[in-house]
């Protein structure tokens, strides 16, 4: 794999943490949210990654059974597939003084754990710093790949 091919790959990924950063940033900046423009509480949302369609560097080759990859190995990067929304997150109390309480006073609120979307801020924290320090390695290999062309 060439420094291109790992630079591509390492790009996504820093697109795909930063969009789980987003996510899990507007799941904590909700979580006493309980009415939207939708109607009813905020609904905890998730990231979901997919791995990106085969690299324009794979070969394919047709057979009897199909299409096979000849390089399985060749990196592929990560995209977002899609976001989720957890209707099921909502957790009701009893509260007939809120102004968002029904006929039978209860508030519905997101159900957000907060501990968990923390963990799951500081681990998209950590692999999208993982992926910069690919990036910073790549440059420094090319810096030093360019030097030897001068000496």
């Amino acid at each position: 794999m060439g420094i291109l091919e790992t630079m591509r790959v390492s790009l996504s990924a820093l697109t795909a943490q930063r969009v789980r950063m987003d996510v899990t940033a507007s799941n904590l900046a909700n979580v006493d949210t309980t009415r939207t423009p939708q109607g009813g509480p905020y609904l905890r949302r998730q990231v979901v990654f997919a791995t990106e369609q085969p690299s324009p560097f794979a070969r394919l080759v047709q057979t009897r059974t199909g299409l096979i990859e000849t390089n399985p190995r060749v990196a592929r990067g990560v995209q977002v597939a899609g976001i989720v929304v957890d209707r099921r997150a909502v957790r009701e109390v009893y509260d007939p003084t809120h102004p968002d309480a029904d006929a039978n006073g209860i508030v519905r609120y997101p159900d957000i754990d907060v501990v968990s979307e923390m963990t799951n801020l500081m681990a998209a924290t950590r692999a999208y710093e993982a992926n910069v320090t690919v990036l910073d390695a790549l440059k420094a290999m090319a810096m030093r790949a360019l030097s030897i062309g001068r000496a």
